[in-house]
């Protein structure tokens, strides 16, 4: 519809994508016309690592917002994935390439003052050099979008259970550790009253009702005003136009339609 877009992304799209740069880069920058077994044999295993789709994923998410084709990009993202586990590698892998970086730019230099000393043709672009400093670009740039408090907004949507509640608490002292701004909470899938105390409401439904009152309690205890909305349990998923305005209804108040 008119200035809303979806995508899904294709981990395994991309997980194949990178095998074959990597596997270019490889070729270009040691002059190989095959890749060997054992490289073809680590790529492969490295690719079939359980956080390597996660990874794929929150590296086409940067490219997506790196690109600046739309004002706002929402992202439905686990919040205890690949995009903390970054955040907290992100300053070692800088120190670490910018070591890597600063040796390769002393080799290149003693490199080009032999080749000028021997009268040799002057060295190609280092394409080693070239790869470090676009990594560490990457690095920088997505930790930059990840806490910057005024571009960027993390929501957790919750439920009213134990152990999602106890999750929620984890990730948001983590998000906090990072400096990653948190603005707000969602309850989600609250069973409504006026369908768990009719009177021809299963007993399932009344106890399943009477849990959800003590943990929307403590939820609130815990988070109050960061808590943004409440979203009550609906009979089918949120999906299709009809379905995703009804769950705008229910979070911003349907006068906002």
């Amino acid at each position: 519809m008119p200035n809303l877009y979806a995508q899904e992304i294709d981990a395994d799209q991309h997980i194949k994508a990178y095998q074959d740069e990597i596997r270019k880069k490889i070729l270009d920058m040691y002059g190989l016309e095959k890749i060997p077994d054992e490289i073809e044999s680590y790529i492969q295993a490295a690719s079939a690592e359980p956080a390597m789709e996660e990874s794929a994923i929150f590296d086409q998410v940067v490219d997506i917002v790196v690109a600046g084709e739309f004002d706002y990009y929402i992202y439905d993202l686990v919040p205890l994935g690949h995009a903390l586990y970054y955040l907290s590698m992100a300053s070692v892998y800088d120190q670490w390439i910018g070591q890597i970086t600063k040796l390769r730019e002393e080799m290149q230099e003693y490199e080009q003052m032999a080749a000028r000393i021997s009268r040799k043709k002057e060295l190609e672009e280092d394409k080693i050099l070239a790869e470090l400093q676009d990594i560490k670009y990457r690095i920088s740039t997505s930790s930059s979008i990840l806490t910057d408090k005024q571009k960027t907004a993390f929501f957790f949507v919750l439920i009213p259970e134990e152990m999602i509640l106890l999750d929620t608490q984890k990730a948001a002292d983590l998000f906090s550790k990072y400096d990653v701004p948190l603005s707000g909470y969602i309850v989600n899938r609250v069973i409504p009253p006026r369908v768990a105390t009719s009177e021809h409401a299963p007993e399932y439904l009344r106890n399943r009702y009477s849990m959800q009152t003590q943990y929307l309690t403590k939820i609130d205890e815990l988070f109050g005003r960061n808590v943004l909305a409440q979203v009550e349990e609906m009979e089918r998923d949120v999906t299709g136009l009809p379905m995703i305005e009804r769950m705008a209804g229910a979070m911003f108040g349907e006068e906002s339609f």
